[in-house]
């Protein structure tokens, strides 16, 4: 898999390469819903959402008294970035 470099705007990137991005980090993709992801880290669980205009993370459990974290980031940000903000957890 060659990514385009990690500064590029993830809407310059191709489905397939957004997708393989994500199973390289331990993504599953739902075999029904296409657009929605789970990853587990030793650390944390998300739910993940490919939506038209952006990605919208849920950190299940991560919140005082067990409530999730939701944060949606736009596809205009870096790979980069989105990575940091992702896979960095709640």
């Amino acid at each position: 898999m060659t990514l385009p470099s990690s500064d590029t705007p993830l809407y310059n990137h191709p489905l397939p390469d957004i997708e393989n991005w994500l199973r390289s980090h331990g993504g599953e993709q739902d075999s029904k819903e296409l657009h929605y992801w789970r990853i587990e880290n030793p650390n944390w669980t998300a739910d993940l959402w490919l939506e038209v205009d952006q990605i919208t993370v849920r950190y299940i459990g991560a919140a005082t008294h067990g409530q999730d974290i939701q944060r949606s980031f736009k596809y205009s940000l870096s790979r980069q970035d989105l990575e940091a903000a992702i896979f960095g957890g709640p």
